[in-house]
Formats: structure tokens, C-alpha cells, sequence
């Protein structure tokens, strides 16, 4: 009978059911194809190196994937508190008849048990899809291959999606029961009666309480935008506390004072149905201000992880083609052992046979001069590169000039025949090389070790002299041999192009680097060698920014939706509750027309208080991103910025409609 019964509620409830319903069918598919992206390099031919990538960006999903559930469940159990809500005299109808609270229990169990098996059902067969478009995805941004289409199923990504969701439906079930077995018959059938109490009477500590948020805000704003992440934890905390308490203020003060100043311009507050909507908002954000702010900062977190993560990917990938010259850069890191920096004896003990693998190759050193560039650029640098330098001052590294233009020549490019007395600058760091840039066009000579050199290059040229995912020369000098082989080596490299690139010399490559970061080969017997081959940078840096985007993409849409679902059912829940006031204004003469617009107008306002704070926090929070960002290269964010509008667009503005369209049909039922 139960069983019959709950089917037939959730038929019946359907209307209710549909924004609840929808919302988890999305969230498992999003849960699923994210967690499924470990089984989509079955389909590519992936090296190595790639493989290691998909596999850790997969154990990261997996991760995040613990705080993603944990939000859901908030979520759910919140949705889950309206519906129980919007059943009260359900309930209490229920329980008149001679139902026990256990019996109603089992009730909501069982209906609770069928909307999670639907949309479980229902996400996992959206999931499956999406994850073949995701898949494809994935292999476009590693600029591999599909060997060959398979319809991809993931039983791992299927069994944690359906475990983590069952956990969460069993703890519904349990609050369920606990909240049904609280619940008193008269305060069931009289639900529809109460009004919502907590109010701020005194517009003048509302006014107080709102030029303190402002001021908190404003001080947030103004410490990150100063220091950004560049002065440690503590900074860190301060402007995000500041951030929180004043948002919270700001939503905990409008109440108190907004109509008031509305109400002082007579021709809009009384135009229409005006005076009724804002008294509706203003009844709603008075007792829900904590959401509110949950929701303004869970979207500030959307539109700046999705506005960033697009455009971390394209800022890397700006720079790559300059950062790997060569097809493949050993390097080791002076310790005073000559025997063990010599990157040829430790490759040949090793037995890799780069004589018949390169084309070409040059064994070189860097050197560090006693000078530190600060001395050089500080008065030409922006204000992050003097905030890097006042932390910690680099030393001038240099390379011998026999060198250089062997390395150029390596790459394809023009040499230099310099006289003795003069160098060369040489700068690839983001803001480093516009520094050097500057001292270049002020300064015509330079001090290096005692002696005068004149500076030949008009501006710093961007040679990354080894291959790298990252850009690592914040200034390098090329001087006469005789003069850097007095100096300190600092790193030993060994750069070369292969006769025939093939999977197998890049697998065998990526295994010699693996063998000396797991200690395979003793530091005694073969030194410590590190480096990159071109492929392994490409995949590198795709890996970072493909992981930066993903969690990003993951992160935001889960905010997103959580947000505008929770902003749904609140204004569902005030429809339920006000049902009597909407008939009143059918009562009094007001026509359907003007109590159409009277609902969006207050819905549409309800959305966009909680976006318009997000959208100016993501402001300033996307400006000192974009700092960070352009430490690893210049990159617009217009293209990113395109793209998270368009996506808050649809699925934002999906939930406003359906919630307007949701809102009307409970107020219609008495109409």
C-alpha cells in the first residue's frame, strides 16, 4: 500500500518534485562524467608521459569529488527541508486520519527512496553521454590521437557516483524521520498561517550595519588587490574574513533600511504592485540573509573559477612554443662534484644511447655571478616584480658566448659575434623581461663581476635556453667565454634534437627521468639528472592547465547549480506560504497581468541580488588572478569571461524561468 501511495505522491507532486528532481539528475551527471575521465584514455594513444598526467588529474577529480558530495548534500537535504515544508498539511492531514509519525516516515522514505533511484537512473544515462563529448574533449586539449571511438563506460565512476548519492539519500531518510517526529498536529495544520518574525526594526543600525559592510568590503578589497598572494598566509585570511563578515552584513542590513529609502520616491513605490514585491523582498532577505551570502560568495567562486580556468590554459599555452627550443634538455644542479654533474657519464651509465638518437647536442653550463639583478631592475620593475625581488633577490646567472650560439643554432636561429666588452641580456619571465626591457633603454652599460660591459641587444631577448613547460630565465648575461669560466656553475645542462622522433626514444626518455626522481638510479653511482623533452613540456603544461580548468569547470557548475537551485526552492517555499496574499490581490480587483509581473519582478530581483554582489567580488577577484596568471604568460580573459557568461546564462537563467513559471502555477492553484 505504501509503495502505491508514494508513487502516486510523487505523481501527483510532480510540479513540486521537478526543480529537486532536475537538479540531482544534473549534479549525478556532472558527478559521474567527471569521475569517469580515468577510464577515457582507453580510447587515445597516449604516451607515457600523458597516461601519468590523465592518472593524477583523475586522482585530483577524485578529491575534489569529497567536498563537490558534501556540498550536494547540503543541498539536498536543504531541498529535501522544502518539500517536507510545502507537505505540511499533507502531513498533518495524514496524521488527523490516524497515521503514525512512523508510518509517515516510511512514507517519505519510500518517496524520498524513488526520486533518488530516478534521478541516479536518469544522471547516470546523461552522464555516460556527456563523458563521450568529455572524453573528446580531453584528447583535443592533449593534441593526441582517438585510435579508435569507443562508447566509453566507466563501473567505477557508476559505483562512487551511486555510493557517495546513497550515503547522502540515507542521511535524507534519517533527517526525514527525525523532523516528521518533532512535528506537533496543530502547528502542521495552522503551517500555512505563520509569517516569518525575525526583523530589523531600527533603520538606523541597518544604515550603521550597512556602511560597515561596505567599509569591510572595501578594506578587502583594497588589502588583496595591494598584496595579492604574495605575502603569505595571514594576508590571506584577512581579506577573506573580511570579505565573508562584510557580505553577510551587507544582505543582514538591507532589510532594515531599503524600503525606507524607497519609499521616500512616492511614484515608484506605489506604481503598481511595487509597495507588495518589496515588502515580499525585503520579508525573504530578512530571514534568509546567511543563505543569501552563501550564495553571493558560492557564486563570486563560480564566475572566477571558470573565468580563470579557461584562461589559465590559454596563458600557458602562449608561451610554450618559446619555452622548448629542443626536442629534449637534461640538466643537473651543481653540488661541487664535477663526477656527479657530468650529465654524459650518468646518461651513459644508465645506457641511453643519445650519440644515435640525436641529430645533434651540446653539453653547457649557467653560471651565477656574485651580482643579484635587483641592483639592476628594481627601478624598472612593476610593483610585483619589486615585491618578488624585495623577498628574494635572484643572482645573474651567465652563459659563455661559444655556447649561446650553438644553442641558437640548435634552434633554428641567428648568431652573435659580440666584442669582448660587450653582453647581451637575455629575459623570458612575465614582467622580468618588460623590467629588463627598461634598463636596457636607460642604461647603455653594466657592472658585471668588476667590470664594464656594453649592453649590445635594444631590448631582452626571450631564449629559454633549455626546454621547459615554464619560462625560467629572469635574467641571464652572455659574456666571453674567458670570463664566465672564472665564475660558479650553477646548473649543468645537456640540450639535443633527435634523427627520428618516436614514441619509443620519448617513452625511453620519460623512463630514465622517472628513474632518478624515484631514486632508481643512486645519487652516488649516477648524480641527479632532471629535465624535459618537448613532448613532456606540451603534456606538462597541458596537464596543469587542463586540471586548473577541469576542477575549475567541475567546481563552478556545482556552485552554480547549487545556488540557483537553492534560490528556487526559497522563492517556491514563499509562494507556498503566500498563496492567501496572492488571493487577496485577486480579491481586491488586481488583474492577472499585473500579478504576473509582480512575480517576476520579485523573482528576477531575488536572483540578481545574490549575482550582482558575486559579479563585483569577481571583479577584483579575477583582476588579482589574472596576476597570478600572467606570472606564466599574457592571456586575455575577454575569451573566458565570453564563455562563463554564456554558461551562467543558461543554466542561471534556466532556473529563474523555471521558477517563475513554478511560482505562478502554486499561486494559481486559488486563483
Amino acid at each position: 500500500m505504501y509503495s502505491k501511495m508514494s508513487v502516486r505522491n510523487v505523481k501527483r507532486s510532480f510540479k513540486d518534485y521537478a526543480i529537486y528532481f532536475l537538479t540531482l539528475t544534473f549534479a549525478v551527471c556532472i558527478f559521474y562524467s567527471f569521475n569517469s575521465i580515468s577510464s577515457q584514455k582507453a580510447m587515445m594513444d597516449v604516451t607515457n608521459s600523458k597516461a601519468e598526467i590523465i592518472q593524477t588529474l583523475s586522482k585530483i577529480i577524485s578529491m575534489t569529488s569529497v567536498f563537490v558530495s558534501i556540498i550536494l548534500g547540503f543541498l539536498i537535504i536543504y531541498a529535501n527541508n522544502f518539500l517536507i515544508k510545502r507537505r505540511k498539511k499533507e502531513i498533518g492531514l495524514y496524521m488527523t486520519l490516524g497515521m503514525g509519525k512512523r508510518k509517515i516516515s516510511y512514507l517519505l522514505i519510500k518517496e524520498t527512496f524513488l526520486i533518488g533511484l530516478l534521478s541516479l537512473g536518469f544522471g547516470l544515462m546523461a552522464g555516460v553521454v556527456v563523458s563521450q563529448g568529455l572524453s573528446l574533449f580531453t584528447s583535443k586539449l592533449f593534441e593526441v590521437n582517438v585510435s579508435k571511438f569507443n562508447f566509453i563506460f566507466s563501473p567505477s565512476a557508476a559505483i562512487k557516483t551511486s555510493l557517495y548519492f546513497g550515503i547522502i539519500f540515507i542521511l535524507v531518510m534519517i533527517f526525514n524521520t527525525l523532523v516528521i517526529s518533532k512535528y506537533k498536529l496543530i502547528d502542521l495544520l495552522r503551517a500555512g498561517r505563520k509569517n516569518e518574525s525575525i526583523k530589523m526594526k531600527s533603520t538606523k543600525v541597518s544604515f550603521l550595519l550597512f556602511l560597515l559592510s561596505i567599509i569591510l568590503i572595501g578594506v578587502a578589497y583594497l588589502i588583496i588587490l595591494k598584496f595579492g598572494f604574495n605575502n603569505g598566509i595571514s594576508y590571506v585570511q584577512v581579506y577573506v574574513i573580511l570579505g565573508i563578515v562584510g557580505t553577510v552584513l551587507l544582505f543582514l542590513s538591507l532589510s532594515g533600511f531599503l524600503i525606507k529609502v524607497l519609499e521616500k520616491s512616492e511614484k515608484f513605490y506605489l506604481k503598481n504592485l511595487n509597495m507588495f514585491v518589496l515588502r515580499q523582498i525585503n520579508s525573504k532577505v530578512n530571514t534568509t540573509y546567511i543563505s543569501m551570502s552563501v550564495i553571493s560568495l558560492m557564486l563570486f567562486l563560480t564566475i572566477t573559477l571558470l573565468s580563470t580556468g579557461v584562461s589559465f590554459k590559454n596563458s600557458l599555452q602562449t608561451t610554450l612554443k618559446n619555452n622548448t627550443p629542443y626536442d629534449v634538455t637534461f640538466y643537473s644542479f651543481s653540488t661541487g662534484d664535477e663526477e656527479i654533474a657530468n650529465i654524459s657519464k650518468s646518461l651513459d651509465k644508465i645506457g641511453l644511447d643519445y650519440n644515435n638518437a640525436f641529430r645533434e647536442y651540446l653539453s653547457y653550463n649557467l653560471y651565477t655571478s656574485d651580482e643579484g639583478i635587483k641592483q639592476y631592475i628594481y627601478n624598472y620593475g612593476n610593483d610585483k616584480v619589486k615585491k618578488n625581488l624585495d623577498s628574494n633577490d635572484k643572482n645573474l646567472d651567465c652563459i659563455a658566448i661559444s655556447d649561446y650560439n650553438k644553442l641558437r643554432t640548435m634552434a633554428g636561429e641567428s648568431t652573435f659575434n659580440p666584442q669582448k666588452d660587450e653582453v647581451i641580456l637575455i629575459s623570458n619571465v612575465n614582467d622580468y623581461d618588460k623590467a629588463v626591457d627598461k634598463f636596457i633603454e636607460n642604461n647603455k652599460t653594466m657592472r658585471i663581476s668588476n667590470n664594464n660591459y656594453r649592453i649590445i641587444n635594444e631590448k631582452a631577448l626571450k631564449d629559454n635556453l633549455e626546454t621547459s613547460a615554464l619560462a625560467t630565465k629572469f635574467m641571464v648575461a652572455v659574456l666571453p667565454d674567458e670570463v664566465v669560466n672564472n665564475m660558479e656553475i650553477n646548473t649543468t645542462y645537456l640540450s639535443g634534437n633527435y634523427k627520428e622522433k618516436s614514441e619509443k626514444i620519448e617513452n625511453g626518455i620519460y623512463n630514465v627521468f622517472a628513474g632518478f626522481t624515484t631514486r632508481k638510479y643512486s645519487y652516488d653511482e649516477y648524480g641527479f639528472v632532471l629535465g624535459s623533452t618537448r613532448d613532456m613540456a606540451y603534456d606538462s603544461s597541458v596537464g596543469m592547465s587542463v586540471t586548473v580548468m577541469y576542477i575549475g569547470i567541475y567546481l563552478g557548475v556545482i556552485f552554480l547549480i547549487s545556488s540557483a537551485a537553492i534560490l528556487a526552492l526559497q522563492q517556491l517555499s514563499e509562494a507556498s506560504d503566500n498563496i492567501e496574499r496572492y488571493e487577496v490581490l485577486k480579491k481586491i480587483g488586481t488583474s492577472s497581468k499585473n500579478i504576473n509581473k509582480a512575480v517576476f519582478s520579485q523573482v528576477f530581483i531575488y536572483f540578481m541580488m545574490p549575482l550582482t554582489i558575486a559579479i563585483i567580488h569577481s571583479i577584483v577577484g579575477i583582476i588579482v588572478a589574472s596576476e597570478v596568471i600572467s606570472m606564466f604568460g599574457a592571456s586575455s580573459i575577454l575569451v573566458s569571461a565570453i564563455i562563463t557568461a554564456i554558461i551562467i546564462i543558461m543554466v542561471y537563467g534556466g532556473y529563474f524561468l523555471t521558477t517563475y513559471v513554478g511560482y505562478n502555477n502554486i499561486i494559481k492553484v486559488k486563483r
